[in-house]
């Protein structure tokens, strides 16, 4: 079995493929990479068996409704999924063959109503049903979502063994797989064994407007391709996107503040604050530039180097980075680190080049 993650960002679509015949699955395909699924197939020689959507997506358009028009290729999904386009229905217990492959449907609802969640061989796609450690999972309060259901189908991982290969539809600050034991320690939605407890937790949660995502399922449900359909935010990470942990440390959400405060903060505390730029190196010198003074740590990076904040333990530390979403996460880890005086700019760079404060752009 040849089994690949494609895409290079938060969202990831697999291929799997039979050796002997070169047919192949593709599983959550985003419809921005259409054109970048049937090059590989091309170039790869794969004829494509198969088009599987764990779940109606909240955050990106599928590509499934393209490449079944442009392969014929049957395009399933879970029974009770609201889009008309898929072609080929599941339910719990099903198996998808085609080859030697084999591919098992299991029934996950509670992030969605037709959220599956695909059996092959050691592994485990589990779609936003689970993420990767303190991401969690998808959000229950989307459309169709319901916590209760995501409690109930999270007690059906315990027929399997701890080595199962966990790979969700997102990855984790840089992570892209794990395994069930490592999720049964870390995952925060693996730890409930109540599910009135469980449900009472979600609900108390301080996730993010959800409109836009709404939006989002809507273009789903219409089975649409056009990329441009709904406006879609390309700078928070998939973890926030899907609404899972965006609290730092025993429940505490993390604190925000605005572009003008921040200003303020630096104009009159004279020292004892870190401006804590969370952005790839090629945007703190890009056209936005930067806060002067602060220091570059790339958020995926930010785990491995939390040694480098260290000296700034007692000060205030303000995340930045283009519109709040990595900064909002950065801040999470600094707080899950120890650090407690720590706010998430509102905003980002772009909210303060609007408001004309001024920016360096040497590194």
């Amino acid at each position: 079995m040849i089994f690949k993650q494609l895409n290079p960002g938060p969202c990831r679509t697999y291929l799997i493929g039979s050796e002997k015949t070169r047919e192949a699955a593709l599983i959550d395909p985003v419809l921005d990479r259409v054109e970048d699924y049937l090059k590989i197939l091309d170039q790869e020689n794969w004829r494509l068996a198969f088009i599987i959507d764990t779940h109606t997506h909240a955050d990106h358009i599928s590509g499934g409704p393209a490449l079944c028009d442009h392969t014929h290729a049957p395009y399933a999904m879970h029974r009770l999924a609201r889009p008309h386009c898929p072609t080929y229905r599941v339910q719990d217990g099903d198996v998808i063959k085609f080859s030697d492959i084999e591919i098992k449907c299991l029934y996950t609802p509670g992030h969605t109503n037709d959220s599956l969640t695909l059996m092959i061989e050691d592994r485990l796609l589990t779609g936003d049903f689970l993420f990767i450690g303190e991401a969690g999972a998808g959000r229950t309060d989307l459309p169709t979502g319901d916590p209760g259901e995501h409690f109930d189908s999270l007690q059906k991982l315990n027929e399997f063994p701890d080595q199962m290969l966990i790979y969700p539809a997102h990855d984790y600050r840089g992570q892209t797989h794990s395994t069930l034991g490592q999720e049964r320690q870390a995952n925060p939605r693996l730890r409930f064994t109540s599910r009135d407890e469980y449900v009472r937790w979600l609900s108390s949660l301080a996730l993010p407007p959800a409109d836009w995502m709404k939006e989002v399922i809507k273009a789903n449900f219409a089975c649409a391709q056009d990329p441009k359909a709904v406006w879609i935010p390309v700078d928070l990470p998939a973890c926030e996107v899907k609404g899972t942990l965006t609290m730092g440390v025993d429940g505490q959400p993390v604190k925000t503040i605005t572009a003008e405060e921040a200003r303020a903060h630096l104009d009159s505390r004279g020292g004892r604050i870190l401006v804590l730029d969370v952005r790839k190196p090629e945007e703190y010198v890009g056209e936005l530039g930067h806060i002067a003074g602060s220091k570059l740590i790339p958020v995926q990076e930010l785990p491995q180097r939390l040694s480098e904040v260290g000296p700034y333990r007692g000060w205030e530390i303000i995340t930045v980075c283009k519109s709040g979403g990595r900064s909002h996460t950065a801040a999470g880890i600094l707080m899950q680190a120890g650090f407690t005086n720590v706010v998430s700019m509102d905003g980002g760079m772009t909210r303060w080049n609007e408001l004309e404060y001024p920016v360096a752009k040497e590194h």
